[in-house]
């Protein structure tokens, strides 16, 4: 009987431990989190940003981005991550209450504005979220005004998938589920100062038809 009391204890712990990470980890992946490491050093570079930075992560989905700015900005930097569902403002906030994320201020946004302060970054990452824009020329516009003079938007998306249907409420001129790159350029050149595009943004990686759009303000 002596025996049986740690075991049961140890079953238990298990067991509890078992049943709580996925919460811990709700609504991030393995592939989120492996994507986001591997880019964020790539980002830091294009975006010329510096440790103590202000970025936003704009429709941060569940933060695996949001994580590696706040890391890598530092204590004297800010992240802020945006997003317009209840949902994913929930685990936003769970992630960076659990991750000890004292510089990071989740943002709701909406669809036709980031609800950034204005001139408050020096770079701005919009990553799969473009092309769910139902107000992209109001959005972009709330963009540049959350850019510092100088201050480098990415723009990471994919385009048109085939056989498709354009996400609802979402301008029929982006052919499908997805964004075309010159749309991109298009649309947000009206607005900010194109700089480069890299086409194969996720070569070695999926999914492979990512693309990078990088814009600066005057």
């Amino acid at each position: 009987m002596r025996r049986s009391v740690p075991v049961l204890v140890l079953v238990l712990l298990t067991l509890t431990l078992v049943s709580a990470a996925p919460a811990q980890q709700r609504g991030l992946t393995d592939g989120q989190v492996r994507s986001a490491e591997a880019e964020v050093p790539r980002l830091v570079a294009l975006l010329e940003l510096t440790p103590g930075a202000t970025i936003a992560d704009v429709g941060a989905g569940f933060g695996a981005w949001t994580i590696q700015f706040s890391r890598w900005t530092g204590p004297q930097g800010r992240v802020y991550a945006t997003e317009i569902g209840d949902r994913q403002l929930e685990s936003l906030r769970e992630t960076a209450d659990r991750e000890g994320l004292s510089n990071a201020t989740v943002v709701e946004g909406a669809a036709d504005a980031t609800n950034l302060p204005p001139a408050c970054c020096d770079g701005i990452l919009v990553r799969d979220a473009f092309h769910h824009f139902t107000e992209p020329a109001a959005m972009i516009l709330s963009l540049a005004a959350a850019l510092k003079p100088g201050g480098r938007l990415a723009i990471i998306d994919f385009p048109p998938r085939a056989n498709s249907s354009v996400p609802n409420g979402v301008p029929v001129d982006r052919g499908g589920h997805g964004v075309p790159p010159e749309v991109v350029r298009l649309e947000v050149g009206a607005a900010l100062t194109h700089v480069t595009t890299i086409p194969d943004w996720s070569a070695g990686n999926r999914p492979a038809s990512l693309f990078l759009e990088l814009f600066e303000k005057p």
